[in-house]
């Protein structure tokens, strides 16, 4: 795979940023554009209008939920996979009707978040030029 897209990754936690970035970098040249909390993640969303958004539950300022639900306000074509630490299936099933893809638990070992990763990338642009929204539309 080579995942070449923008990718917007937002957590409060500087490590776990780096981590989901390393795995990311694993799937291709992704460029990606960090957030802290959600109110930066929809800032940044309007300013980058990221190909993929991967956007953690619990964080302080604006939570993921009320960022995925501005985000899908601006863009109901965004395409959003939700980071969460516990998995709380209330939060889950909100957030798969706000629009979110999936989500992601951000204690998978490494390689199972990689093949989630690929797996979600390859059904939403394609298993061989898994490159940007854009590049993927044109004829």
């Amino acid at each position: 795979m080579n995942f070449t897209g923008k990718v917007l990754l937002t957590d409060d936690e500087a490590h776990i940023r780096k981590f989901i970035g390393l795995v990311l970098k694993r799937l291709g040249s992704p460029v990606i554009i960090e957030a802290a909390n959600g109110q930066e993640a929809v800032s940044l969303y309007e300013k980058h209008k990221p190909d993929l958004v991967l956007l953690d539950v619990n964080m302080p300022i604006m939570d993921g939920v009320q960022a995925l639900t501005q985000i899908m306000q601006k863009d109901p074509q965004a395409l959003v996979i939700m980071l969460t630490s516990l998995t709380n299936r209330q939060i889950v099933e909100q957030c798969a009707t706000l629009g979110a893809l999936d989500y992601l638990r951000k204690d998978l070992p490494r390689d199972e978040m990689i093949a989630l990763l690929t797996k979600i990338i390859a059904d939403c642009f394609g298993p061989e030029d898994s490159s940007s929204k854009e590049e993927a539309a044109a004829p």
